[in-house]
């Protein structure tokens, strides 16, 4: 099994794209890997035959440097390799697993004990639990009718709170209290009869989905990011009708040959807010034992992309010496790859910040998004809004209608401080607010 990125240590067989006895050129490819990060294309560099694949298509969790075929040289005869077996070619070792952490331990008590939580007391309690109380047939009373006051349940308070805490018929429930009164203990005895306690001690009914190789890998460094990253986060509003005014008069004159969306100013705007804030546009490094901060030179935008089998953030790099239509051209392009799982591990590996926005659902007014480690900061983006703001002229009617859209910083507080992430942000909002900086 080959490592097709850095943080690979185990992959899934896919298609195998050659069957035994196939030539192999260089370049040419020979099967596809599930890796931690995408579907990929394992091309082969040396010419051989391929004389026996010891692990079939669908086959999962593989560790990296495990046999997963034959090669032998061209020419050479393929018969003897018929029944070589995965035990010949050395045997495999399992991918490093943690222990499962929600699965119930078994008991450490005799059954015996005399304990109240060994097995064969528990064993006997369940089997108590199980038998349920016949029901009884209520006799009339043959008093007068009662009025809806008088109807309401004889219980006290805390009974009536309890009650409706645990979704017990607090009118099925005897009283023992005084005149027949429900108490706190009645409710506590409370067994419900019948159907009511088949429904209840029914088992959930759900379905187990394996997380696939690239889900464990988002749900590792996520963690690791939070645990890692004290985040904080820094909100505020952007009024972008300028900008809105600007994209429709770039994309009625482009003739077709692109078509900016507001991510694409975005984009750019947090590139300026970089190079003006460079200390944002850094990250958290250990080197040859030492911890540095490393501060870059361009700004490479990673930006989050929902795919299939989860997010990627392919990244558009040097942005700060990009227009709007090169920065529209790259997005369109590496997220289509993105969602067909052809990128290239450079194309979504490393990057110096990041911008998620899932301001198209219209659902979302703002979030707070996670860092994608080492990055120091991400820009979350909801969706645009239409606030009633006061006129700013005389002229005009009391209130107008501004479009705004709420967007969230989170820095990692270990290399930016806070009054420099609200820099960043106070940049962000200038730049964003006055969208013809973006063509200087």
């Amino acid at each position: 099994m080959p490592a097709l990125s850095p943080t690979m240590t185990a992959g899934n067989i896919g298609t195998w794209q050659k069957k035994a006895g196939d030539s192999i050129a260089p370049g040419d490819v020979l099967v596809e890997i599930e890796t931690d990060k995408a579907q990929m294309d394992f091309e082969f560099q040396e010419d051989g035959v391929l004389a026996k694949i010891l692990k079939d298509s669908g086959e999962k969790d593989i560790a990296v440097g495990n046999p997963i075929a034959v090669m032998v040289e061209e020419g050479a005869d393929v018969a003897p390799f018929e029944s070589f077996t995965l035990e010949d070619a050395g045997g495999e070792k399992e991918p490093a697993k943690q222990p499962p952490k929600e699965e119930a331990s078994e008991s450490s008590e005799p059954p015996e004990s005399g304990s109240k939580t060994s097995p064969s007391t528990l064993d006997k309690s369940d089997s108590k639990s199980k038998e349920s109380p016949q029901p009884e047939e209520s006799e009339s009373s043959g008093e007068r009718l009662q009025t809806s006051l008088e109807r309401q349940p004889n219980a006290s308070p805390l009974a009536k709170s309890l009650a409706l805490e645990r979704g017990v018929p607090i009118k099925d429930v005897k009283g023992t209290g005084p005149n027949s009164r429900v108490t706190k203990q009645d409710i506590e005895k409370y067994k419900p009869t019948g159907n009511l306690q088949s429904a209840s001690s029914a088992e959930p009914s759900y379905e187990d989905i394996p997380a696939s190789s690239m889900r464990k890998t988002i749900a590792n460094r996520l963690v690791q990011s939070m645990n890692q990253n004290p985040h904080y986060f820094v909100s505020t509003t952007l009024s972008v009708t300028k900008l809105l005014k600007l994209r429709q008069a770039l994309n009625s004159s482009a003739d077709g040959k692109y078509k900016l969306s507001v991510n694409d100013f975005l984009i750019k705007a947090v590139a300026v807010a970089c190079k003006k804030i460079p200390a944002v546009n850094s990250s958290w490094r250990e080197k040859d034992g030492q911890v540095v901060i490393r501060q870059h030179n361009t700004v490479d935008i990673s930006v989050a992309v929902a795919t299939p089998i989860g997010l990627m953030t392919p990244i558009i790099k040097g942005v700060e010496g990009l227009g709007l239509g090169g920065i529209s051209a790259q997005v369109k392009d590496l997220g289509k790859r993105a969602r067909d799982g052809k990128l290239k591990p450079e194309e979504y590996q490393g990057g110096t910040f990041t911008i998620s926005n899932i301001g198209m659902n219209a659902a979302v007014e703002r979030f707070t998004a996670v860092i994608n480690p080492p990055q120091a900061g991400i820009l979350a983006v909801g969706t645009t809004r239409k606030v009633a703001i006061p006129s700013s002229s005389e002229d005009t009617p009391a209130i107008e209608w501004d479009d705004q859209i709420i967007v969230t910083g989170s820095f990692d507080h270990k290399v930016v401080d806070g009054a420099v992430g609200g820099e960043w942000i106070r940049e962000l909002k200038k730049v964003v607010e006055n969208p013809l900086e973006l063509m200087l």
